[in-house]
């Protein structure tokens, strides 16, 4: 198995059955053009590949100074628990550092709050906690 880390936006056919392993699109709500062209305008992404086969993926959607969100956090279920994950997320914390962001914001999928606690991050307060409207 050799793990590859690239700066690259992926396919468009591989992110989508990628993205589907997630459960994130159940209803259909977006396509495959849909998804590529979320990604294809990501301030910083990672995709990464067991020798050219598409096993994980994770970005920021930014301004580039103070606004910061970590997206679309994946990795393929038949590669968790390796470490690929944390190793995701740490390149995009490094490309914040770098770029002198100081805040960087995520949304957590169900399950998932103790990874990203391990790696540093905090809950928000109980009395500021984030907002969402789907329409």
């Amino acid at each position: 198995m050799t793990i590859n880390y690239r700066g690259t936006v992926p396919n468009k056919e591989e992110f989508y059955q990628l993205y589907e392993t997630t459960g994130w699109n159940a209803n259909g709500t977006f396509t495959k053009e849909d998804l590529f062209k979320a990604i294809s305008n990501s301030w910083y992404l990672i995709s990464v590949y067991n020798d050219e086969k598409l096993i994980a993926f994770g970005r920021i959607i930014s301004d580039g100074v103070y606004q910061t969100f970590i997206g679309d956090m994946i990795v393929h279920p038949d590669y968790q628990n390796r470490g690929i994950g944390s190793k995701i997320l740490n390149l995009l914390v490094e490309k914040c550092k770098e770029s002198g962001i100081k805040w960087v914001q995520l949304s957590s999928a169900r399950g998932k709050i103790d990874f990203y606690k391990k790696l540093g991050f905090q809950e928000r307060p109980i009395d500021g906690p984030g907002m969402q409207k789907f329409i």
